[in-house]
């Protein structure tokens, strides 16, 4: 109960979760389970199948598309939303730069906890947009 209650916490201070009233960030500690990573370890590989939605809680991964690293996340950030709502292989590698803890969230159950959570699926659509708008932005 006490880990579930510091994990509620950790939320609250990710801007994914900002707009969560308590008992819904207690909720949400039950629903994701942590999982850790060594350095160098790939989390998700491209073109198999995505294992599910993470936050990361500590440490860095790379994004790697192309054999090169095309962005890096940290603490508070996001990976593997794109593959599980879209139901396809993850288009680029996710791999730990450092040791490193994440939240998971298991394909079957995201698309359910969206629903279930509003706000949170709009922080991720924010985000999205802004990558979009990014990745745009260096093309042209």
């Amino acid at each position: 109960m006490a880990q579930a209650i510091e994990l509620a916490d950790e939320l609250a201070g990710l801007a994914l979760f900002a707009d969560l009233p308590n008992p819904q960030l207690q909720a949400a500690a039950h629903e994701f389970e942590e999982a850790w990573f060594g350095e160098g370890e790939r989390i998700l590989r491209q073109g198999l199948t995505g294992s599910g939605f993470y936050v990361i809680l500590d440490g860095e991964v790379a994004i790697r598309a192309g054999g090169r690293d095309v962005a890096l996340l940290g603490r508070g950030d996001f990976f593997g939303e794109v593959s599980v709502l879209l139901g396809e292989p993850p288009s680029a590698d996710v791999v730990a730069l450092h040791a490193m803890r994440c939240l998971h969230l298991a394909a079957p159950a995201v698309h359910e906890f969206l629903l279930d959570h509003p706000s949170v699926m709009y922080r991720i659509l924010l985000d999205q947009t802004r990558r979009l708008r990014n990745t745009t932005r260096a093309r042209g």
